[in-house]
């Protein structure tokens, strides 16, 4: 590769660093709502330069993790029931949809990848009571993203499939906010008997079945939050000024 080659690669590549970087604090919770995102600050927070940076904001700003306000730069985007309730809602129709057009197409290669995927979310869920950390808790929504991607994986469609792993990181925020600005908040303990459940259901090709199961453990999903999110959602303005300045820094 000659040199002029090699230039815009190296920045692709830093500019790919710094989007997972900033997407990955942002959906796990380090980055939160409402927090202004100095182009300076983050460029020495992940050691990477000024311009990978910008772009992986303007980048992140595009899919709505980020917010660019005019003659203020960037700011995480914030959160709120009401567009937390327009995520499930959104997720319930495109999923079920999807989950419709997998059940009968799946074949034995299909079953044996989500029965596999079923028991790693299963054993990592029984871990977490005891030895909960921020390691363990994104093993698991590792597990948890694969095993609901590969419920759908076979309804044919990559774009049907790319807004459902869309839907599900932003799903993956709220999840993460909640625990994080409540420590105490513990995952919901029905959920792993309703995996277990649409797991059956889907191996038994009882698509009926399966997508209303689906539906219910969203719902309950989006009741459990709102208790812990509230109708003004979750600020940078409630974590207080030591927290902000720590996370600016």
């Amino acid at each position: 590769m000659s040199a002029a080659e090699k230039a815009p690669a190296e920045a692709r590549n830093l500019s790919e660093r710094a989007y997972d970087r900033i997407r990955r604090d942002i959906l796990r919770g380090g980055l939160f709502p409402g927090a202004k995102l100095q182009i300076e600050g983050i460029s020495e927070r992940y050691g990477i330069g000024i311009a990978p940076v910008r772009e992986a904001l303007n980048r992140l700003s595009s899919e709505g993790l980020v917010e660019r306000k005019s003659q203020r730069g960037f700011f995480v985007a914030g959160i709120s029931m009401t567009a937390l309730e327009e995520l499930v809602k959104t997720r319930i129709w495109l999923e079920t949809l999807a989950l419709r057009e997998s059940i009968p197409r799946g074949d034995l290669d299909w079953e044996e990848n989500l029965v596999l995927a079923y028991h790693r979310l299963a054993r990592t869920n029984r871990r977490m009571p005891a030895e909960e950390g921020r390691d363990l808790a994104e093993e698991w929504e590792h597990f948890h993203k694969a095993f609901h991607m590969l419920l759908l994986d076979r309804c044919g469609s990559t774009w049907l499939l790319g807004f459902c792993s869309t839907m599900m990181d932003q799903a993956v925020r709220y999840r993460s906010l909640s625990m994080n600005f409540h420590p105490n908040i513990q995952r919901r303990e029905g959920a792993a008997a309703e995996h277990a459940a649409i797991l059956a259901a889907a191996i038994d090709r009882d698509t009926d079945l399966a997508c209303r199961l689906l539906t219910e453990h969203y719902a309950a999903t989006l009741e459990a939050l709102r208790g812990v999110i509230g109708e003004q959602g979750i600020a940078e303005a409630d974590r207080g000024p030591a927290a902000q300045d720590a996370e600016a820094g």
